[in-house]
């Protein structure tokens, strides 16, 4: 299948199991600020701008830069801590300076998404992290709600524009679907430092798989 096919195949895919991972999530997501949902918005705006992107720029340049952008991220989210202490960020430290920059990374995480998409989780787990989030369940959940909106615009227009493969696009849903659901399940039973310690060797593990096939 070609890259570009393979890659808008996919993004259809995974909406649904982004959709099963909120579900999963549900109870993590009710205890989060209001605030966090006008995230909803530059998300919306990135993924049509990634997606635009995607369908009329060649992709070589853009993916040489993901094994990068993979690497820097996980390395943010394993610092996080030092790098909540060095800025002072606890969250009575928050305020609209912060919140802004959130809002400008999350359009550009988005664009990110909406163009390529591997590894989107990771930018955006980092990103929580530096602005004060540290219960990694609760992060997983706003991270999926997120994915949900870039996903489902993405698709939209990948579908509109037939790049999309839908025999393919089904049976990749309904696995994701699945895991999205009981990983939430799962990942309360492994605890928050193993969840933490496992997104930090996905991560990692892409980065150098990105950088091998390159």
């Amino acid at each position: 299948m070609p890259p570009i096919i393979a890659n808008a195949t996919n993004t259809a895919a995974v909406w649904p199991g982004s959709l099963g991972a909120v579900w999963g999530y549900r109870r993590e997501l009710r205890q989060i600020a209001p605030h966090v949902y006008w995230l909803i918005v530059p998300s919306v705006a990135g993924a049509i701008a990634g997606a635009m992107l995607l369908r009329v720029t060649p992709p070589t340049v853009f993916d040489r830069l993901v094994p990068v952008l993979i690497l820097f991220a996980t390395i943010l989210f394993a610092v996080q801590d030092r790098v909540q202490r060095m800025l002072n960020l606890a969250p009575e430290h928050h305020g609209s300076f912060w919140f802004a920059m959130a809002m400008i990374f999350q359009f550009f995480v988005s664009v990110y998404g909406g163009y390529f998409g591997a590894g989107m989780g990771i930018l955006m787990l980092a990103a929580l992290a530096v602005l004060g989030h540290e219960d990694i369940h609760q992060m997983n959940g706003i991270k999926n709600l997120l994915a949900v909106f870039i996903n489902a615009v993405a698709s939209g227009y990948f579908i509109l524009a037939g790049m999309v493969r839908a025999p393919d696009a089904v049976v990749m849903a309904i696995g994701a679907t699945l895991g999205g659901v009981a990983a939430a399940g799962i990942a309360r039973r492994m605890g928050r430092k193993a969840v933490r310690r496992g997104v930090i060797a996905i991560g990692f593990s892409m980065a150098l798989v990105m950088f091998w096939r390159l």
